[in-house]
C-alpha cells in the first residue's frame, strides 16, 4: 500500500507598523508573503510606574500595551506559521527598537528573524530589500532604550515635583522644558528691549534732461556706511546736500546667480510647511506618513510617493539623480540643467542615516495625481516634489545694477535687479521667516559723472524693534541648530509645550504663558542641567555615540542619574512646605458686569475669560482676537469669533454679550489691514489659503465689489453636514451667531415643567439603560491621566 504525505508550503510573514503601509507592501510582494500591522509599539514601559530599576543597572519592566492583546495574539500565531519573518518596521531608532520589541515579545527564533528597512515604499526597493535583509541592530535600539528610559526618569520623577509645587498635570521632559526655555527667554528679551532711535534719508533725483528718468536713492555715508542716530545728524546731512549738485559717481552692472534650497530634511519640511502651507509640524508628518506609506494612484496602484519622511542627511541616490536630469531637460530644456550635478553636503552631526525627502518617483508629477489626493497631500506632496526638482536645476540669473551718487562728500545708494534667467525659480522659490523688503523701481541708464538734479528730500524716523517672537518654523530652526532632539521629535515637543499651556500661539507667534514661565523659571532654580542648551544637546551626542557602538548606554544613564538624583533630592528640601502660585494673566478685556479688568483661566476645553472677582462675579466669556480695521457700522473693534460647528467668522465688539447688541455687523470674510483708498473703509478679502484680492464692502463708494463678484464660500465637508457636496450651503454668519441663542433659550422654557411634566420625564427616563462609562473608556481615562505624568 503506498500512502502519499502532502506538505503545506509555509509564507512568509512580513511585519510593518500601520495598516497602510502593509496593504502597499502586500500588493508589490504578492503570494508567498502574509503582510500584517503592529499598529506601532506592541510594549513598553508601564504607564502606572516609573517601570526602571534605577539601583540594579537601569533595568526596564517592559510590559505589552493594554489594548494590543488581540494584534498581539494575531502577530505570535502567524509568526509561528511563517517560514521567515521579516520585521520590516521605519528606518530610524525607533523603527528598530520596535522591531527587537516584537522579537523579543512574540518570541520568534534568531533563525527565523529577518529585519528588513525600507526607505521608499516602491515595488522595486521593496523587493531589493526583502532579498538582502539583515540582523537587527542593537545598537540602534540601546540608543532608543537609552532615550526612552531618560525620558521617563526626568518626565516620571519631575513632574510629580510641579504637581506638588506648581499644579497638578504639569510635565517636564528634557526636550520639551529647553524648547520652553527659548521661548521664555526670547520673551524676556522682548520686555527688556529699550528702543533706538534712527533715521533713514532717500533723496529723488532725476536727470537734467526733462522727462529722461527720476530714482530714488538711499543716504549711505562718507567713506564708510554712516548710521543718523538723530534728526539733528540727519538736518546736518540735509543741510549740506541741499544746493550742492549730484552727479554719479559710479554705476555698477553684473549678473548675480542664486542658487537653489537644497532638498528637505525633516527640520526645514517642517519649517516650510508651516510658512507656506499654514500646516503644524504635527500636521506636516501626519499628512507626509500618509505619503510615505502609499496612496492609491489611478492605473498605478497603491503607491509610496516620497521617500522616509524623518531624515537629517540631504544625500541623493544617484538613479533620483538621473531621473531628475531627465525630467529637468525634458521639461523645461537643457538649459534648465547645471553644469554639474548637484550634491549637498550634511551639517556636522547630522546622523545621515537616509536619503533626503523627495518624491519616490518625479515622473508622477503633482498635477497628475492630484485627483488621487486630498487636498492636504496634494499641497505637501507639491512642495516635497518642486523642492527636490528645483535643487538639481541651474542657478537663477538675475541682472543687478548698482548707481552710486555723490552731494557735499555724502553718497547715496540706488540698486535694482530684475529676473534675466529663471534657473530653479521657474520651479520653486523658498519662503522666509521675515517680509521681504520694498522692491526698488527699475533706474536710469546712467553714466559715470552724469549731473543730477535734486526733486526731494525725504527724512524718516524709526526705532530699532525688539525681536521677533518664535513661530513653530523657527523654533525648530533653533532647536536644529543649538544640536537639540532630532527628526522624529521636533513636532510632538511643539505640541506637548502647546497641549501644557506653557506656550500659547497667537497668530502664528509663540508666545509664553505665566504658567510657562513659573515652571520655567523653577527648572533653571533647581535643575539648570534639564533645562540648559548645551547639556541637552551633548546629550543627544551621546546617544549618536551610543547608536554607534562607542558608548554603552547603562553607562550614560548612570552618568545622568548621579547629578540628576542629587537635584531632585535637593529640589525637595529646599521646597518643602511651598507652594508656588501662577500669577493671573490679565487681558485687555473688561467684564461686561462689573468692569473689572479681565483675566485668563484654563479649563476643561482651553482658555476662557473670567472675572478676577469670583466669587462675587462669575462671568465668563470666551478668548476672541482682535483683527485689524473697525467696524463699517460703528467704528468699534472687529473681532475674531468661532461659531458653534467651528468656524471663523468676524463681527464688531459690540455685538452680543450679556449688556445687548448695539451692532449686529458679523461676516465670514477677513479684514485686511488696508483702507479703501476711495473711502477709507476696512477693506475685506475672503477666507482661505493663497493670496485672495481685497474688496471694499461699502456700497456708496467707487471701488465697491458686488456680493458676486468677490468669489465663492469655501464649502463644508459633506462628511460634516450629512449632505451632498452639491447640497452644501454656507450659512450666514448671523445665523451661526443666532443658533446658540435660540438652543439657550429652549433650555429655560425646558427647565420650567410642571411637577406633573417632571414626573412623566423622570418615568421615561427610568425606562432607559442607565448611562455608564464603558470599561474601555474607564482604560482610556485611566491612560490619559496617567500619561499626564510623562
Amino acid at each position: 500500500m503506498i500512502y502519499w504525505r502532502y506538505t503545506v508550503a509555509k509564507t512568509n510573514l512580513v511585519i510593518v507598523e500601520s495598516p497602510a503601509k502593509a496593504k502597499t507592501i502586500g500588493k508589490y510582494l504578492g503570494p508567498g508573503y502574509e503582510v500584517k500591522a503592529s499598529m506601532g509599539h506592541v510594549r513598553d514601559l508601564p504607564k502606572s510606574k516609573l517601570g526602571v530599576d534605577v539601583e540594579h543597572g537601569f533595568l526596564p519592566d517592559y510590559q505589552p500595551i493594554k489594548g494590543k492583546e488581540e494584534v498581539i495574539s494575531e502577530l505570535k500565531k502567524a509568526a509561528k506559521g511563517s517560514e521567515k519573518v521579516f520585521l520590516a518596521t521605519d528606518p530610524d531608532r525607533e523603527g528598530e527598537a520596535i522591531s527587537w520589541h516584537l522579537k523579543e515579545l512574540l518570541r520568534i527564533p534568531d533563525d527565523k528573524t529577518y529585519r528588513v528597512t525600507f526607505n521608499e515604499i516602491t515595488k522595486r526597493v521593496v523587493n531589493e530589500s526583502i532579498a538582502s535583509p539583515r540582523n537587527i541592530d542593537m545598537d540602534l535600539v540601546d540608543a532608543q532604550q537609552a532615550r526612552r528610559i531618560l525620558d521617563r526618569i526626568v518626565g516620571y520623577q519631575l513632574s510629580p515635583l510641579l504637581w506638588k509645587k506648581i499644579r497638578r498635570g504639569l510635565s517636564a521632559g528634557r526636550v520639551q522644558s529647553v524648547a520652553t526655555r527659548l521661548v521664555c527667554e526670547r520673551e524676556e528679551e522682548i520686555r527688556a528691549f529699550q528702543p533706538q532711535e534712527y533715521w533713514s534719508l532717500d533723496v529723488d533725483l532725476s536727470r537734467i534732461a526733462p522727462n529722461m528718468g527720476a530714482f530714488t536713492a538711499a543716504f549711505h555715508g562718507r567713506e564708510k556706511k554712516m548710521e543718523l542716530h538723530s534728526e539733528q545728524e540727519m538736518q546736518t546731512v540735509v543741510d549740506a546736500v541741499r544746493g550742492v549738485p549730484f552727479s554719479v559717481k559710479g554705476v555698477k552692472r553684473q549678473d548675480k546667480n542664486r542658487s537653489p534650497a537644497p532638498p528637505f530634511i525633516t527640520s526645514t519640511l517642517q519649517q516650510e510647511a508651516s510658512r507656506k502651507l499654514n500646516m503644524t509640524p504635527r500636521r506636516t508628518m501626519a499628512v507626509a506618513q500618509q505619503l510615505y506609506e502609499g496612496v492609491d494612484i489611478q492605473g498605478e496602484g497603491t503607491v509610496g510617493l516620497i521617500t522616509y519622511m524623518r531624515t537629517d542627511s540631504l544625500r541623493l541616490s544617484e538613479e533620483a539623480l538621473a531621473a531628475a536630469k531627465e525630467m529637468i531637460v525634458s521639461r523645461y530644456g537643457k538649459d534648465y540643467y547645471p553644469a554639474e550635478t548637484r550634491h549637498f553636503k550634511a551639517k556636522s552631526g547630522a546622523q545621515d542615516a537616509h536619503e533626503a525627502i523627495r518624491p519616490s518617483d518625479v515622473r508622477l508629477t503633482p498635477e497628475e495625481i492630484k485627483k488621487d489626493l486630498t487636498s492636504e497631500q496634494y499641497r505637501l506632496y507639491k512642495l516635497i516634489w518642486s523642492r527636490f526638482l528645483a535643487c538639481q536645476m541651474a542657478n537663477a540669473v538675475y541682472d543687478s545694477v548698482g548707481i552710486e551718487v555723490e552731494s557735499a562728500g555724502y553718497t547715496f545708494r540706488a540698486t535694482h535687479s530684475s529676473l534675466k534667467f529663471a534657473g530653479f525659480t521657474a520651479v520653486y522659490v523658498e519662503g522666509r521667516d521675515e517680509e521681504d523688503e520694498v522692491k526698488q523701481s527699475p533706474l536710469p541708464d546712467l553714466k559715470e559723472g552724469e549731473p543730477l538734479s535734486l526733486t526731494g528730500v525725504k527724512p524718516e524716523q524709526h526705532f530699532t524693534q525688539p525681536p521677533t517672537r518664535y513661530t513653530e518654523a523657527t523654533l525648530i530652526k533653533a532647536l536644529e541648530e543649538k544640536g537639540i532632539g532630532r527628526p522624529s521629535t521636533y513636532a510632538p515637543t511643539i505640541s506637548t509645550i502647546l497641549d501644557r499651556e506653557y506656550v500659547v500661539k497667537e497668530g502664528k507667534y509663540l508666545r509664553t504663558t505665566p504658567l510657562g514661565e513659573v515652571v520655567t523659571g523653577l527648572m533653571k532654580d533647581k535643575f539648570p542641567d534639564i533645562v540648559d542648551t548645551t547639556f541637552t544637546a551633548h546629550m543627544e551626542e551621546q546617544l549618536d555615540e551610543v547608536e554607534e557602538g562607542k558608548e554603552k548606554w547603562k553607562d550614560l544613564l548612570s552618568g545622568f542619574y548621579g547629578g540628576f538624583e542629587k537635584e531632585l533630592q535637593q529640589a525637595e528640601k529646599d521646597l518643602d512646605g511651598e507652594r508656588i502660585k501662577v500669577p493671573d494673566e490679565v487681558s485687555d478685556e473688561v467684564c461686561d458686569l462689573c468692569g473689572r479688568q479681565m483675566v485668563i483661566k484654563s479649563g476643561r476645553f482651553g482658555r476662557f475669560l473670567a472675572c478676577p472677582g469670583y466669587p462675587e462675579c462669575t462671568f465668563t466669556k470666551p478668548i476672541v482676537v482682535e483683527m485689524p480695521g473697525k467696524c463699517p457700522k460703528c467704528g468699534g473693534r472687529i473681532l475674531k469669533k468661532t461659531s458653534k460647528k467651528g468656524y471663523a467668522y468676524y463681527g464688531c465688539e459690540h455685538n452680543g454679550g450679556r449688556g445687548g447688541s448695539t451692532c449686529d455687523f458679523m461676516t465670514w470674510d477677513v479684514p485686511v489691514k488696508d483702507n479703501c483708498p476711495e473711502c477709507g473703509w476696512t477693506m475685506f478679502k475672503k477666507s482661505g489659503r493663497g493670496f485672495k484680492k481685497p474688496f471694499c464692502i461699502n456700497p456708496d463708494c467707487a471701488n465697491f465689489t458686488p456680493e458676486d463678484k468677490r468669489g465663492g464660500y469655501k464649502k463644508k465637508p459633506a462628511a460634516e453636514s450629512g449632505k451632498a457636496a452639491g447640497e452644501e450651503k454656507q450659512p450666514t454668519a448671523a445665523a451661526e451667531e443666532a443658533a446658540p441663542a435660540k438652543k439657550t433659550a429652549a433650555k429655560k422654557s425646558t427647565d420650567k415643567k410642571t411637577p406633573a411634566k417632571k414626573a412623566a420625564v423622570k418615568k421615561t427616563v427610568e425606562k432607559k439603560a442607565p448611562s455608564k462609562k464603558t470599561a474601555a473608556a474607564k482604560k482610556t481615562t485611566k491612560k490619559r491621566t496617567a500619561a499626564k505624568a510623562e
